[in-house]
């Protein structure tokens, strides 16, 4: 099951958030919550999450657990200091990209949100042109929170003074591959994640970043950064792919996508079961 039971190898956790860390109700459990407090507490354990969300949401699903390392957020543009509450080593967007990608989504009649960090802790989210069903669902769900403001319908949407870290479409998967086979081809300075829906596979997820930007990017970093002479990563999604092809060790949960297991070093229980924090518990213990 353990991947080096060394208790000298300095070993950097990361696990994804959704359909991952998270439960079915995309919620940390109470029996996560405290086992996670227990391994960053008591065990001693480097862990932290790496997650397409903002710290809008990624904030107070994390709110109870004792964090002290940085959040990998926004697909690994920025990180998170759950410590300051602000925003570090953020990657951003340069003008000529984002006029460029939005260029693209003009031919295909699509409108993308632009993700903005303003100061060094709000994100300022922009949109023009008509919601769909589905992006004011989306808009309607985070729209009151604390660490994220939206500006809709705003025909400026392309300008602004403030970094741009991500830009983000919702729609169907199809709609989506189209625009990021287009982005690849013609605008090589960004970087194109396109992925399904966890719920309805017929709806995906589109993220832009700068070139370079990624999961697998930041874990590195951040395993520089604390020393770690060993990472091991936790994904559900084929966003985590390359995720887990970077780690010393790759960890699938039991409802990841056939794919994501495919490159796992080991295949463990479900979201739902408590199963990360629960294995990575086990595993210092063992090397205690």
């Amino acid at each position: 099951m353990i991947g080096d039971k060394d208790n000298k190898v300095k070993t950097l956790y990361v696990s994804d958030l959704d359909g991952t860390l998270l439960n079915e109700d995309s919620q940390l459990s109470c029996k996560t919550v405290a086992t996670l407090n227990r391994i960053i507490g008591e065990l001693g354990g480097l862990f932290t999450v790496a997650t397409a969300r903002t710290p809008a949401t990624v904030v107070p699903l994390m709110q109870e657990v004792h964090a002290t390392l940085p959040f990998i957020v926004i697909g690994g543009s920025a990180m998170w200091n759950p410590v300051t509450g602000r925003y570090e080593q953020t990657r951003g967007i340069d003008d000529l990209t984002v006029n460029a990608v939005a260029d693209v989504f003009d031919r295909h009649q699509a409108h993308p949100f632009i993700y903005r960090r303003h100061g060094s802790s709000l994100l300022h989210t922009h949109h023009y042109g008509p919601l769909s069903p589905q992006e004011e669902r989306f808009v309607t769900q985070r729209q009151h929170l604390s660490l994220k403001k939206f500006f809709l319908n705003d025909s400026d949407y392309r300008h602004s003074d403030d970094e741009a870290l991500l830009i983000f479409s919702l729609n169907k998967y199809a709609v989506l591959k189209a625009i990021a086979e287009d982005l690849r081809t013609t605008v090589p300075t960004c970087s194109v994640m396109v992925y399904h829906d966890n719920f309805d596979p017929s709806d995906g997820y589109l993220e832009i970043y700068t070139a370079g930007t990624s999961k697998a990017a930041a874990i590195r970093s951040l395993g520089r950064k604390v020393g770690a002479e060993r990472i091991v990563v936790f994904g559900d999604n084929r966003n985590d792919i390359a995720m887990m092809q970077a780690a010393d060790y790759s960890v699938a949960v039991d409802n990841a996508f056939p794919e994501v297991k495919a490159v796992a070093s080991e295949v463990i229980g479900p979201n739902t079961d408590d199963s990360v924090p629960r294995w990575i518990e086990h595993e210092l213990e063992v090397r205690s």
